[in-house]
């Protein structure tokens, strides 16, 4: 009798070499762990909007580096390690390179038509090939070097001025200013003095920031009767027509501008010089080399416009504020570009390869402040298993730069500020390659306008230490500077940083 219940209790013990492989085989039906939402709303009550990628990294420490939730009806995972973003950006890169196209982004970008928020299909790879041929590329980005020169040196004798009268600089505003006139230069040929045109050109993009990340109930609960109404109701489909109409306003004047100019130029046979952003695209238009029209171009000048001032002038006043906060770093930094430099006048592009010191700050300046802390969110195109988990077709990806970057398994001290960790031999860049930095991204959607935003804040940053010693205002200490972030696609200070500079 004793016998036989003794093989019964062993039989479990017997058959686990021919069950395991089963359960871990099942594995990969199951959907990656997270937090149990509730009915209809799913975790959208567990995640705080206003400074989501903390929110999602908070969750990623519970439940590990691939969390699963539910927004509304939309299912979600968030990636938070370097070696599932090389899994997600690179290994399954064509799985995973869709876009999702949510109500204020499909009316933004003309119905998805730009590069940054179009679906993965032929016409983003010739929106592609056109930024990377045509409009950004080495010799391009090189052919405008004189712009972003004269930009920088006349927002530094703007401080110098500040400086002698004592006055504050305001360099959250002073960095926008400069990026967006290098960008107006770049893209439109034309700059905005201070006053009603560049106030009414940050009002935009602040407005275009904040309708790229915003959700309508229309996007939790696609389908549903009556979901459009509560929007319209709730006055939110009417303020994204109205800051809509807004810029395609601003976007066709600045088109017809150009069509008046170059028809001026062509009756009076005058020379004009390098062909900006805009030209490229009504020539391109004109060859009819590309399938586009006047909408396309509206949707990648939007493009152009964020990328290459909002997430330059970010990068500049985060590594400042870092900087002010890290007195050996600064002085370190200084020093390097005033013994590099000499007793030059000013810093030019030249000179910024000799400055490996300044590169190792901002390359952890974006670290640990990525300009786009989320990236721009992913969604499969088909079903995938990632770490042994099934993740459907259509499911938003989120890459959580910020967490990556600060996980303690990819980097020592990953909290402290700390730019001799890219000294020394580490050839650790942000160039899409390196998984536990990806900045700008990586794979396919990588950001094109990468090198010329990087060149922006070298410079800048570079000509604000040469010529400039700062300091805190009067009563306030370094413990008293926040680094808190704003919501949105780029993620900006939301103190505005204001310094005394003293020549």
């Amino acid at each position: 009798m004793i016998l036989p219940l003794l093989f019964l209790l062993s039989l479990p013990l017997f058959s686990l070499p021919y069950i395991l492989p089963k359960i871990i085989k099942n594995k990969s039906n199951l959907n990656p762990p997270g937090p149990p939402g509730l009915p209809f709303i799913g975790n959208l009550h567990q995640i705080d909007q206003s400074s989501l990628h903390t929110s999602l990294w908070n969750l990623s420490k519970l439940y590990g580096p691939i969390v699963s939730l539910r927004f509304g009806f939309n299912s979600a995972v968030v990636i938070s390690s370097a070696t599932l973003a090389k899994e997600v950006l690179k290994t399954q890169d064509l799985v995973f390179c869709n876009r999702p196209l949510f109500i204020g982004q499909q009316k933004i970008t003309y119905d998805g038509i730009d590069i940054a928020f179009s679906s993965y299909n032929e016409h983003w790879r010739e929106m592609r090939k056109i930024f990377t041929l045509h409009l950004f590329s080495p010799k391009r980005v090189q052919s405008f070097k004189y712009i972003r020169e004269d930009e920088v040196a006349s927002a530094m004798k703007t401080i110098h001025d500040l400086a002698l009268s004592s006055k504050m600089v305001n360099l959250s505003e002073m960095m926008k200013n400069v990026t967006t006139n290098m960008m107006m230069r770049v893209s439109f040929g034309k700059r905005y003095q201070y006053g009603h045109e560049i106030t009414n050109v940050f009002r935009l993009l602040n407005e275009l920031q904040a309708y790229l990340v915003d959700l309508y109930v229309s996007d939790i609960w696609p389908g549903l009767p009556f979901v459009g109404l509560v929007d319209r109701l709730m006055g939110k489909k009417n303020r994204l027509e109205k800051c809509f109409r807004d810029l395609d306003s601003f976007y066709q004047q600045l088109i017809d501008e150009r069509l008046v100019n170059n028809r001026k130029h062509k009756s009076c046979e005058e020379d004009k010089d390098e062909d900006d952003v805009i030209d490229t695209l009504l020539q391109l238009v004109k060859d009819k080399l590309f399938n586009l029209n006047h909408e396309h171009i509206k949707a990648m000048l939007m493009d152009v416009l964020i990328a290459g001032t909002d997430t330059s002038a970010a990068i500049v006043v985060w590594a400042m504020t870092s900087l002010i906060r890290n007195h050996k770093v600064m002085k370190k930094a200084q020093e390097e570009v005033r013994n590099v430099i000499g007793k030059n006048s000013k810093i030019n592009e030249d000179d910024l390869p000799k400055l490996t010191y300044l590169k190792a700050v901002i390359k952890e300046t974006m670290r640990l402040y990525p300009p786009a802390p989320l990236l721009v969110p992913r969604e499969t195109r088909k079903d995938s298993i990632v770490h042994g988990y099934k993740i459907k077709q259509k499911t938003l990806v989120y890459v959580n730069a910020w967490a990556v970057a600060r996980d303690p398994n990819s980097w020592e001290s990953p909290e402290e500020f700390l730019p001799e960790r890219f000294l020394g031999g580490c050839d650790i860049d942000f160039k899409g390659n390196d998984f536990e930095f990806i900045p700008f991204g990586a794979g396919r959607r990588i950001c094109p306008g990468m090198s010329i935003g990087v060149i922006t804040v070298e410079l800048l940053l570079a000509n604000l230490l040469y010529l400039f010693d700062w300091g805190l205002p009067n009563g306030i200490g370094k413990e008293d500077i926040d680094f808190d972030a704003m919501p949105g696609i780029t993620m900006h200070k939301r103190n505005e940083l204001c310094l005394l500079a003293h020549v």
